[in-house]
């Protein structure tokens, strides 16, 4: 039985990734933070499946003991503060989780555990103000935020532990990926919520920021596929993992608010607030080499995730719904 640990594993990615990594036989080892109460996150229907290890990214001790407990054939570091608005509001903690974390974890794992198979999970975000159209493992970094700066050094750190140590050390550089388990603050997840939430009559409009920013958007399900996949390879490498297509922020709204048959424009207000410091107009991935070397491909539509995102907020927002009438009808 293959042994694997996770760091981030509460998140999306980290979830549907131990599902498919359970699914395949492995025993499954999971890194969250302590804290008040214990909160599973994505994870919550694997936590008799998975072994949770308590650690944080910032303390290298507590990654040594997990890596340790875990003994890893392979690891898969998810872990980020990921959310770009938010890196602009806490650069530091964006920097010392998502850049100098990526050291702690590789360090433990070359401590503890060199033989393991690394995987990083790089980012479309590190493109920032892209240098050639589509963006390609070869491509320029320009990043255009905290949050895409930080991932750059996790990238190049990786593969300065692949050279320096002979570490099988990987990164993954996903483009926008999405699924009904995003977090509420990310633009597709806030959007198919407020799908559901003006469809059921509880808003009556939805403010957001650049629509003519374009993403290349795919489905997380697929994604963690990749994952696995470049860790299966005799020798590691980074990728490109991607749809090749892009989208507008205005195609999102669009797609999601005509699946209830409503039309965007009639509840959409446009909030410069939401605008960023320095805007990411466009990415849009070629995955070739992944393709090719990997066998990998998308294979659920951005009409399919969509729609996929839109009923079970639908369903989540009804079952609110139906909770709050029962807890009325008690008093």
């Amino acid at each position: 039985m293959k042994r694997a640990l996770i760091t981030g594993i509460t998140g999306q990615d980290g979830s549907y990734l131990a599902e498919l990594l359970l699914e395949k036989g492995y025993k499954v080892y999971g890194i969250r933070r302590r804290t008040s109460d214990l909160h599973y996150g994505n994870a919550a229907h694997l936590k008799d499946d998975i072994e949770f290890i308590y650690a944080d990214m910032t303390d290298l001790s507590s990654l040594i003991t997990a890596v340790e407990k875990a003994q890893p054939d392979e690891v898969y570091n998810l872990a980020a503060q990921s959310f770009v608005q938010t890196a602009w509001e806490q650069p530091i903690l964006t920097a010392q989780v998502d850049a100098l974390g990526v050291t702690n974890i590789l360090e433990a794992v070359r401590i503890v555990k060199k033989d393991a198979r690394f995987y990083q999970a790089s980012t479309s975000e590190m493109f920032g103000q892209v240098q050639e159209m589509p963006q390609k493992e070869t491509t320029p970094f320009y990043p255009k935020s905290p949050y895409g700066a930080a991932k750059v050094y996790g990238h190049w750190i990786t593969i300065n532990y692949r050279e320096s140590y002979d570490m099988y050390a990987c990164s993954g550089i996903l483009f926008n990926h999405e699924s009904p388990r995003r977090g509420l603050e990310f633009v597709t997840r806030k959007v198919t919520d407020a799908v559901a939430r003006i469809k059921l009559g509880l808003q009556d409009e939805v403010r957001m920021g650049n629509l003519d920013a374009k993403r290349d958007w795919g489905f997380a399900g697929d994604y963690v596929k990749a994952m696995w996949l470049m860790l299966q390879q005799d020798e590691p490498d980074d990728y490109v993992i991607a749809t090749g297509e892009t989208r507008t922020i205005r195609e999102l709204l669009d797609v999601a608010f005509s699946y209830v048959d409503l039309n965007y424009e009639d509840y959409v207000v446009v909030d410069p607030k939401f605008f960023r410091p320095a805007e990411v107009d466009i990415l849009l991935g070629d995955s070739s080499k992944a393709r090719e070397k990997l066998g990998w491909k998308p294979e659920v539509s951005f009409e399919e995730m969509i729609h996929m995102m839109v009923d079970e907020d639908l369903k989540r927002v009804k079952a609110e719904i139906n909770a709050k009438e029962f807890r009325n009808s008690l008093k």
